[in-house]
């Protein structure tokens, strides 16, 4: 009686433990199958360098991506921290490369990362001055007043491409006078502080931006070296694998293209305090028919 009773407690046993199994097995069969039903999407992340310019896009597609399902993220670094990142994988998009500038950048990792798209071209840069200096309106006209503005061209980051020619166009010009770099904050507000003041002052302007709006400048014409600091094109780029991780995703982005003066506009209202996200939602409602074209992957 006894060995009986012991071998069918053993023959339980090992029933018990085979259905255990096999139901661990199914279960997570069904739970993988689950997820594939549901179409789990990876988390997106985005590269956010310290640039106005870079705030509206990046909030808007932020909002889209959020709206399709994504989980997003963003990461705030210079440019050279962020191109290495997308080169890595750690940065899936960013949506603030400037041709020809940054061109440097993408040459060193064209092997890991994909130009998708283009956001808006003719993006003017140049040698700015407030509108009361009317006799000044090319580079040439600042010949022989190199001392009224301290001989200097207030800049951004000497690191930034962006500037690299500056100097070039001061030799073109053999003009008296050299770049003054900074931050893109601290060079904007020496600049307001000479305005306020109604005194001459030279610096680096680029479109988008507020700064016309706000220092209320002009960019002079540059006729004798029309070469030099030619307009820029502002393309988005990622990381060449997301075209397989988010395939969605990347035929939104395939797809995108905003105005740059409404880029602009957007950069003002930032400017005067009001929330980016809300200014990027209020531009998402506003052209909706455009965000669902970009969405469809003809």
């Amino acid at each position: 009686m006894k060995k009986t009773v012991i071998f069918i407690t053993i023959f339980l046993f090992i029933a018990m433990y085979g259905c255990e199994s096999g139901g661990g097995s199914d279960t997570t069969a069904s739970s993988n199958g689950t997820d594939n039903e549901k179409g789990d999407k990876p988390t997106l992340t985005l590269g956010i360098t310290p640039w106005t310019s870079t705030v509206p896009a990046t909030e808007i597609v932020k909002i889209v991506l959020k709206d399709m399902g994504y989980e997003v993220e963003g990461t705030e670094a210079d440019l050279g921290v962020t191109m290495a990142g997308l080169s890595k994988g750690d940065v899936d998009i960013f949506m603030d490369y400037w041709d020809p500038q940054h061109k440097p950048y993408l040459d060193e990792f064209s092997d890991s990362i994909d130009v998708v798209s283009t956001s808006y071209d003719d993006a003017a840069r140049g040698i700015a001055v407030p509108k009361y200096m009317e006799d000044v309106n090319d580079v040439d006209d600042l010949k022989g007043k190199e001392d009224i503005v301290n001989n200097e061209v207030l800049a951004i980051e000497e690191s930034d491409p962006t500037v690299e020619e500056i100097p070039k166009l001061i030799d073109i010009y053999d003009l008296d006078m050299e770049m003054t770099n900074s931050s893109e904050a601290a060079m904007l507000a020496a600049a307001k502080s000479k305005i306020e003041k109604e005194e001459p002052v030279v610096l680096f302007g680029w479109r988008p931006h507020s700064m016309f709006h706000l220092l209320d400048i002009k960019l002079l014409t540059n006729k004798n070296a029309p070469e030099v600091l030619t307009p820029s094109t502002i393309h988005v780029l990622a990381n060449q694998e997301l075209k397989d991780n988010a395939p969605e995703a990347y035929a939104f982005l395939r797809n995108w293209r905003i105005p740059i003066d409404d880029i602009e506009d957007m950069i003002i209202k930032i400017d005067n305090g009001e929330n980016p996200e809300e200014v990027a939602q209020d531009w998402i409602d506003d052209n909706q028919d455009k965000i669902d074209e970009m969405k469809n992957d003809n």
